[in-house]
């Protein structure tokens, strides 16, 4: 009997139990928010039952759970900063799907269209996007470099660690002078320096104030514009006018006197169509090292007008003006032996009773475009940027003359070589030299810098599943670089004279043929002085067809580069010799991929192209002269892509494999001499390198308040072959100091890691209170070495250690007098750690008395304020 109750028992409790659980489920409705335009997913968007307090918001795939039981006729509320609010009443349905948000801004389908935006799971590229959440959840006192640091594939550095001085490398390809390979583009404008390829993250750093996302795309990508880069692209969107009226106030405060107050207003859209966003902010501060002072100011002004129902006019000004502090990389064994450690700056003292560091950065680079969108029809959309970038500033510098000495061991100091250096000495030793010539002054190396563009993009549906977009992309570039007196040091001018043994034309850096006698005052321009210019212009073509789960792309370009450089300071005035001619390259991409989406939960993707673009300035024009390379030929890269996606509301799992061969790459590399502290540049041609790999990024919710996930990237970039000769020379006088091949073949490409992971975590302990940490490692670290110096098979150059940073972050969010709001805190380097990230080894051979390096920030913290209306 009692064997047949507790049979009944037991079957009544599973029946129980299973109307349970269908209960349970049929009250829990799960969905996705994603953006209406870009189908990106909106992380943090907030998901309310209409009349209760029960609430939730969206995981970092904009995935969410909610709990309806007990609610009649249950509504949600979707809702996120920046969008239109969304009602969906629940109609017995317990998976939403993809719940499709609006912008509340206009203009956002112009910067979607110049801006080449992929979308997810349909795209078929490599691509990470970063939301406005999860800037302002993260920056703290860093950069756009610092967000970078969890997207696959990439490795950022803080460089020499001052303001805006970090640098990004993109599956093995780097951001730096002469090898700039990762483009940046802001809403669709191209800002890398057309000259060198250079990403100055300084000249843009208060765009984060006005960052609506970040999207990093790797590879080839899914520009359809003239190619400034072979490794990825960096495109920044920012904020387009809202159409309802508000905005926010911030204040920050931080570690070594960091403080930024910034606010934004917007005015919404009026019945006149009529709207206009500003915001402006001041940032000042430093950095664990001496000398690293910065102080900048930044702004973002938009003005747009609904001119008609299908036609919108936009204005955007984007910009700011900053100068910061800097050091260069220094020898490994100064570091071990300063008392100060990584604070170390071997060129920071005083002066007249106040701290000074003779190197230091500014500049202020603004932006003003004006863009128009037309809706012609319900089939086809003209979308046009005019736009213009003005650049004015340089870096200031220590310079002597007159068999004086700028050696950092030379210098006068206080006591030991680890002391501040005296500059009121180097004042006292002009004063002390007959006739008023300074040995010592300060001087700049002065940019101006003037850019204009116009790109235009037709847009049209052809039947029902073909969309076709060409365009034209137009640019012109003028730069003025020149050096000029800062600072006379108690002397009363400058003698830079030409050497009684120039010949001109013959390449140098050191006088002006035009002026003999070399003497300048305050302003003066000494040592060189030439104009670049640079233009092109291209068209572009891309079909795509998409229907159903299946879409597949085809784009090709072509566009024609020119440069032509002047230079009045190396040939005399009145000489055809002075301007040289226009050196021409014609280049061209051509690209195919297709995306399938297998279920609504796995998608693959596959992309193949072959891409050509000039080579840099640099390289076209030999030793600073109007003499032209003709070694230099258009670079190309043949590259092909595999991806695999499968993302459910808890889990996604995303895989890259990816093959770039990159071939005919012309290179110039400057750095100074260990011994001399001369500039010596390197030129070389014909480089071939082969870069490699997988992706895998990994994100899991166990429960609605707990994210993990994580990223690998596992690389191999190497030298196919030798390359040369490489040729290297003075940088002062122009001479040749050797040139020979370079041994390069199955060396690994070098100033990267192969190797880059990451683990993260998210915890909302309560709905109003997230913390957040992350580590990220590196592995397999080559230094960057001169590819003169790779002279004998076997080499092995420095191989930096492997090393792990760690980060942590916080968010408060409260109400504030009625206004939303939330505090951040975040911290860089949790552990303090003492790690190098970068390193420069000469010898090629890890010979540590010649090693120079950077190392890691010390830990720094911030804590911000940031009030919603």
């Amino acid at each position: 009997m009692r064997k047949h109750l507790l049979t009944l028992f037991v079957s009544i409790f599973t029946i129980c139990l299973a109307f349970t659980q269908i209960a349970d489920a049929q009250s829990r409705v799960t969905g996705k928010v994603i953006d209406e335009v870009t189908k990106e997913p909106l992380v943090g968007a907030s998901v309310l039952v209409k009349g209760t307090s029960k609430a939730t918001s969206t995981g970092l795939d904009g995935s969410f759970k909610i709990d309806v039981s007990g609610t009649e006729n249950p509504v949600l509320v979707f809702s996120y900063i920046g969008y239109v609010t969304k009602e969906i009443p629940l109609t017995g349905k317990t998976n939403l799907g993809e719940i499709d948000l609006k912008s509340s801004a206009t203009g956002m389908s112009e910067v979607v269209i110049t801006g080449d935006v992929a979308i997810d799971r349909k795209t078929p590229v490599a691509v990470t996007t970063i939301g406005q959440q999860f800037i302002d959840e993260h920056l703290g006192n860093g950069e756009i470099p610092d967000l970078l640091m969890g997207v696959p594939g990439v490795m950022t550095s803080q460089g020499t660690g001052g303001y805006g001085d970090g640098r990004v490398s993109i599956r093995g390809f780097s951001s730096t002078s002469g090898n700039g390979n990762v483009a940046y583009t802001i809403n669709g404008i191209p800002v890398n320096d057309p000259e060198t390829g250079t990403l100055f993250w300084s000249d843009f750093a208060g765009i984060t104030d006005a960052t609506r996302s970040i999207q990093v795309q790797r590879g080839l990508g899914a520009s359809k514009i003239i190619v400034p880069s072979f490794g990825g692209t960096v495109n920044v969107t920012t904020r387009t006018t809202d159409q309802e009226a508000g905005g926010y106030v911030y204040e920050g405060l931080g570690s070594d006197g960091w403080n930024k107050t910034s606010v934004l207003v917007s005015t919404g859209l009026d019945k006149n169509g009529w709207a206009a966003t500003f915001s402006g902010s001041r940032i000042q501060g430093a950095y664990p090292f001496d000398g690293s002072s910065f102080l900048g100011y930044n702004y973002f002004f938009n003005l747009s007008k609904a001119i008609s129902p299908s036609q919108t006019l936009s204005l955007n000004l984007i910009g700011g003006t900053q100068t910061h502090g800097q050091r260069y990389e220094q020898l490994l064994s100064d570091y071990q032996a300063a008392p100060q450690g990584t604070h170390l700056n071997e060129y920071y003292g005083y002066k007249d009773g106040q701290t000074y560091n003779p190197h230091a950065n500014f500049f202020s680079e603004p932006i003003l475009s004006l863009n128009h969108e037309w809706i012609i029809n319900d089939k086809s959309s003209l979308s046009t940027v005019l736009y213009t970038i003005y650049g004015d500033g340089g870096e200031n510098l220590l310079g002597a003359s007159g068999g004086a000495s700028t050696s950092v061991a030379t210098l006068p100091r206080s006591g030991s070589f680890y002391t501040p250096v005296n500059y009121n000495a180097l004042e006292a030793a002009n004063a002390a030299n007959p006739g008023g010539a300074a040995l010592y002054y300060g001087f700049a190396e002065h940019d101006k810098t003037h850019w204009y563009g116009l790109r235009s993009t037709y847009r049209t549906l052809l039947g029902k599943y073909i969309d076709l977009s060409a365009g034209v992309d137009l640019r012109y570039y003028y730069g003025d670089h020149y050096e000029q007196v800062t600072d006379l040091f108690g002397a009363q001018f400058v003698q830079y004279a030409l050497s009684p043994s120039f010949n001109v034309g013959e390449g140098k850096e050191g006088g002006d043929v035009n002026n003999p006698s070399g003497i300048q005052g305050i302003n003066g321009k000494i040592n060189y002085n030439n104009i670049d210019y640079v233009e092109s212009g291209g068209a572009f073509a891309q079909a795509e067809y998409s229907k159903d789960d299946f879409s597949v792309f085809a784009t090709l370009s072509g566009s024609e580069n020119a440069d032509k450089r002047d230079d009045p300071f190396d040939y005399p005035d009145g000489s055809p010799a002075q301007n040289s001619r226009w050196v021409n390259f014609v280049t061209y991409q051509a690209k195919i991929g297709a995306n399938y989406n297998l279920t609504s939960q796995m998608n693959v993707f596959a992309n193949v192209g072959y891409l050509t673009k000039p080579p840099y300035f640099a390289n076209v024009f030999e030793q600073f002269t109007n003499q032209i390379n003709s070694k230099a030929v258009a670079e190309k890269m043949f590259a092909y892509e595999l991806g695999y996606q499968f993302k459910t509301t808890d889990f996604t799992a995303k895989v890259d494999l990816y093959r770039m061969s990159y071939n005919d790459r012309a290179f110039t590399q400057s750095f100074q001499d260990a011994t001399t502290d001369d500039l010596v540049y390197v030129n070389i041609t014909g480089l071939d390198e082969m870069h490699e790999g997988a992706e895998l990024e990994l994100t899991y919710r166990p429960v609605q308040q707990v994210l993990l996930g994580g990223m690998a990237s596992i690389g191999n970039y190497y030298y196919t072959q030798n390359a040369g000769p490489a040729t290297a020379f003075d940088g002062s006088t122009g001479k040749v100091l050797g040139s020979a091949e370079a041994i390069l073949k199955g060396q690994k490409i070098g100033d990267i890691p192969q190797n880059l992971f990451q683990a993260f975590a998210e915890i909302n302990i309560v709905p109003q209170f997230k913390v957040g940490a992350s580590v990220n490692y590196y592995s397999n670290y080559t230094a960057d070495v001169p590819f003169t110096d790779y002279t004998a098979v076997g080499l092995k150059p420095y191989k930096v250690p492997d090393y792990a940073i760690w980060q942590m972050n916080a968010v408060y969010k409260f109400k504030m007098a009625g206004f939303n709001a939330e505090l951040v805190g975040t911290v860089y380097n949790l552990l303090n750690s003492k790690v190098i990230t970068d390193a420069y080894d000469p010898s090629a051979n890890a010979n540590y008395s010649t090693l120079e390096v950077n190392f890691l920030n010390a830990r720094t913290f911030t804590t911000a304020l940031k009030v919603r209306f």
